[in-house]
């Protein structure tokens, strides 16, 4: 699983873990440009260019290429990006749920031949400027990212990730560490009773506490029960004692080979310079071998098959006489197949994404369940892909109903296909899809090609995505009926199909620990006197060498003179439309415009705070002004990319008791869609739709059943949370938008028999919010299109000019701060202020239905522009670094913890899992 460091915004399924800025080198040519001179065939340090493909689409060229000797593969993506990425993937195909891959995937980094000091990886993070490092373990591929803005950085982070993956130690005491091992309850004490521990295999029980993820788990190995994907790769809880260290070895042997290989690398750095160092540092060492890892074809079935199992109850869920999940899931084609592949996840999308959707229709608004199940649609992650349709948060009495209609709406999506608009509006946000930039852009395509690529499929044919769509509008010329056919084929008539059912077991906890028990047992009655004395001894070993202090001077650093001295200043311009402040800012786009307004909450009466974060989940999605909530989303697939609201609380830069509360209004389109993008929003302010009981019932439900959902993966920010509600004003609205208090709260409006009253609720909210006396704004657009937006948003505030209201604050002590701090006299922001705030020490519990318990200890500090500020920061870095990582997960077997100072002024401590 990846190791915690940084969130990757995507993330696929069945995997463990373990602002995009200007260059500043000098560059004579872009990176794209020079990469388009090389030739096939050309040599390059021991590699043969094999292809060289301009991609426009994602203005970048890809250059692939062969290692000579070993044969691994090598994709380099040239781009005009500063944020350079590499990674190293390996097909990994195990045959049990041992999880020795995700537990090898652990070890390797601890320690290598040219870097033997304990854990180098986690000792990199405080010398290198990385943008991103971690680790991560998939149903049949492992995979090493990174990425850095800094050129030297990259050739270090670059040494210690080769070292590690092709060198590593793997000494036995890492292999207990990370994966699991017998200790004595208290280790220094050898009468206290064995218990097991393991980085590892407390992750993983941690994993299988998310009901969510426990049926993606089931799902993946009964639909494919022939081979790799028919055992959990990350390790089932009770089988991963039963892994020894010489498998681990074995495996890696095996499967951690160049022949097994696949480099990716993404950036505006010289190709040249990365094969070379791939070369020196590690491959020369190789020569090619079969590694035999290949996935064969999952056999297909004559028949369907039908399934049920078991999970915990959850006390959250919105009704908690309805916990049943039920799917049926499809077996689809070769994942290789990049066109096909293209037009089922279109296909997939059409079927069940927003309300204008059959499935939607037909499962989601009948109030059947409490939202679609978690894996629902199409899944590219396994050689073969699959389809999945069904409910979570059902009655056991609708299993047959269900059924029923997944079969009903096929055939009617069969015989009626899907309305050429919806697929316009599908291809239109593939569009804003190719023309977004992200600053994590190399991380993204990188996750983006990895299935098919580890298949051998061809991973440039994945990013020629206007060539797919071009493909796809002609398949759809000649047969306007392709595809209905293609659902006929994968749906209707495919017997590959499984029906899996999941119920809550009030006894589930029990059995589980009962089995754990068991299993302790069982490994405890094989030992002798001596076997015991010589755990405790090598417990003993393993605690001292945990505590000793280790030495990284064999680790590469960066010097301050490889650091950048300055940091590029994003030129903004202030300005007004109207009587609203702006904020302007030229930026290469791509052809997107960027539209954001924070509005704010001071006139709300305080009984209202509660119903802020569901009005800003329904306000987009209810229909507005001659649009109902069906034609509302069409025209928002059509003509933006999308739209969204969210609750604010803002801390103040100088003061802990200041801060400022509202809403943050954000959209995106394509140039040409501007004046269709500010009619939304303008039809949100005048005339949003409040009325439509059936409408808000489904939508409450889904944002309740995703609360809850939520906590058993996020737990040590629900607690971080709490810890600080009643340390600063700002905590305890936090607590309120964000915390337990708004999962409760959710849960309560979801068993309301009558939503009316929160109906009536709404409207009030609205006058408050969506009022432009109290709003400020800002544009981001290419230079080119700055004017016109402009003249956009001015016509937007005179469309709403009706909602603007004088209202008094609820609050009295409001204070002004200017927008432009060097600007007194211009705009500014208006900031609750509590000078006579007490904060009061607290202690919560909240008892869930978890194996693993997430805690947090939060202290009240000092404010952003303090001067220790900074300190705090470095200080967090360092006791997680140098103290609290050693004693909370290699001693303690604990997944994660550590410490974070937040802009808040909280300085908090965490752990979980």
């Amino acid at each position: 699983m990846f190791r915690l460091t940084k969130t990757v915004l995507q993330k696929p399924r069945h995997v463990w873990f373990h602002g995009q800025q200007q260059a500043w080198r000098l560059r004579s040519s872009s990176a794209r440009e020079k990469a388009l001179e090389y030739q096939p065939g050309q040599k390059i340090h021991s590699f043969t260019v094999r292809e060289v493909v301009a991609v426009p689409d994602l203005c970048l060229t890809a250059v692939k290429l062969t290692h000579d000797k070993t044969g691994a593969q090598y994709l380099h993506a040239a781009r005009d990006d500063s944020n350079n990425l590499f990674s190293v993937q390996f097909r990994t195909t195990p045959r049990d749920s041992t999880g020795v891959p995700h537990i090898l995937e652990h070890t390797v980094l601890c320690g290598s031949k040219k870097y033997p000091c304990r854990d180098p990886f986690f000792k990199m993070l405080n010398r290198s400027l990385s943008t991103f490092m971690n680790a991560f373990t998939a149903s049949d591929y492992t995979m090493y990212p990174f990425s850095t803005q800094n050129e030297k950085d990259f050739q270090n982070l670059l040494s210690v990730y080769l070292d590690a993956v092709f060198f590593p130690c793997l000494r036995k005491q890492d292999f207990w560490q990370e994966g699991w091992r017998l200790e004595n309850d208290d280790p220094t004490d050898p009468s206290s009773p064995l218990v097991f521990k393991g980085v590892v295999f407390n992750e993983m029980k941690g994993v299988f506490s998310d009901n969510e993820h426990l049926y993606a788990q089931h799902l993946q190995n009964k639909l494919y029960p022939d081979h790799t994907y028919s055992v959990v790769s990350g390790g089932e809880p009770l089988a991963i004692p039963d892994l020894t260290w010489e498998q681990l070895k074995q495996f890696h042997t095996t499967h951690y080979h160049p022949s097994n290989a696949r480099f990716f690398t993404y950036g505006d750095l010289p190709l040249e310079n990365h094969l070379k160092q791939i070369q020196e540092e590690a491959l020369y060492n190789f020569d090619r071998i079969d590694p035999n890892t290949e996935v064969p074809s999952q056999p297909h079935w004559s028949r369907p098959r039908e399934d049920h199992v078991t999970c915990s109850p959850d006390a959250l869920a919105p009704d908690p006489a309805k916990q049943n999940t039920l799917c049926i899931s499809y077996l689809l084609g070769d994942i290789t197949d990049a066109f096909e592949g293209f037009i089922l996840s279109l296909l997939s999308s059409l079927m069940v994404s927003g309300p204008n959707s059959p499935f939607y229709k037909s499962l989601i608004e009948p109030k059947i369940g409490s939202d679609f199940a978690s894996v629902v649609g199409y899944d590219g992650s396994t050689k073969e892909a699959s389809f999945s349709i069904g409910l979570q948060g059902m009655a056991e009495q609708d299993t047959e109903r269900v059924k029923q209609i997944i079969g009903q709406t096929i055939d009617q999506i069969i015989e009626n296909g899907f309305e050429d608009v919806r697929i316009e509006a599908l291809l239109h946000k593939i569009e804003i899809q190719i023309k977004h930039q992200s600053t994590n852009f190399g991380l993204s395509l990188a996750s983006y090609i990895a299935s098919s690529w580890n298949h051998d499929g061809d991973p440039v044919d994945l990013l020629r995505i206007s060539n797919s769509v071009a493909k796809f509008r002609q398949a759809l010329k000649e047969n306007p009926r392709l595809l209905q056919e293609k659902v006929r084929y994968y749906f209707k008539e495919n017997t590959h199909r499984l029906t899996l059912r999941m119920s809550p077991d009030e006894s589930y906890l029990e059995k589980q620990a009962k089995a754990e028990e068991e299993k302790l047992q069982e490994k405890i009655s094989a030992l002798t006197d001596s076997d015991r004395k010589e755990i405790y001894l090598k417990c003993l070993e393993l605690l001292e060498a945990q505590s000793k202090s280790q030495d990284a001077s064999s680790l590469p650093a960066l010097k301050v003179s490889d650091i950048q001295p300055t940091i590029p200043i994003t030129a903004v311009q202030m300005s007004t439309a109207g009587y609203v402040p702006v904020q302007y800012c030229e930026q290469p786009t791509n052809g997107l415009v960027y539209f954001r307004a924070m509005c704010s909450l001071n006139t709300l009466p305080e009984d209202l705070r509660f119903y802020v974060p569901l009005f800003c989940s329904i306000i987009t999605k209810m229909g507005c002004g001659a649009l109902d909530y069906r034609q509302q989303a069409q025209q928002m697939e059509l003509r933006i990319g999308g739209m969204s609201v969210s609750a604010q609380v803002i801390p103040d830069s100088t003061q802990l008791d200041t801060f400022e509360q509202g809403i943050l209004l954000f959209s995106s389109c394509l140039e040409r869609n501007l004046p269709h993008m500010f009619k939304l929003w303008s039809d949100i302010f005048n005339s949003p739709h409040f009325d439509n009981e059936e409408r808000l019932r489904v939508l409450v439900m889904m944002a309740a059943q995703e609360l809850a959902n939520g906590i058993s993966h996020s737990g040590h920010v629900y607690a971080m949370t709490r810890a600080g509600r009643h340390l600063t004003p700002a905590g305890e609205l936090q607590e309120t938008f964000d915390g337990m208090e708004q999962v409760k709260f959710m849960k309560r409006i979801a068993e309301m028999p009558d939503l009316s009253q929160v109906i009536r609720t709404l409207p009030r909210i609205k006058k408050h919010l969506l009022n432009p006396q109290n709003m400020r704004c800002a544009i981001n657009a290419t230079p080119q299109k700055i004017s016109d937006s402009a003249t956009q948003l001015e016509s937007f505030i005179k469309d709403v000019a009706e909602n603007r209201k004088q209202r008094k604050p609820v609050r009295a002590n409001i204070i002004k701060v200017p927008l432009d701090l060097l600007d007194d006299s211009g705009p500014s922001r208006k900031l609750i202020t509590e000078p006579n705030f007490q904060p009061c020490q607290m202690k919560t519990f909240f008892q869930m239905p978890f194996p693993v318990n997430f805690v947090s200890k939060s202290i009240r500090t000092v404010p952003f522009c303090h001067q220790d500020f900074a300190s705090l920061c470095i200080l967090a870095r360092m006791m997680t670094a140098k103290f609290l990582h050693g004693e909370i997960r290699e001693k303690g077997g604990a997944y994660g913890g550590g410490a974070r100072m937040g802009g808040s002024g909280m300085f908090s401590f965490y752990s979980y899992r």
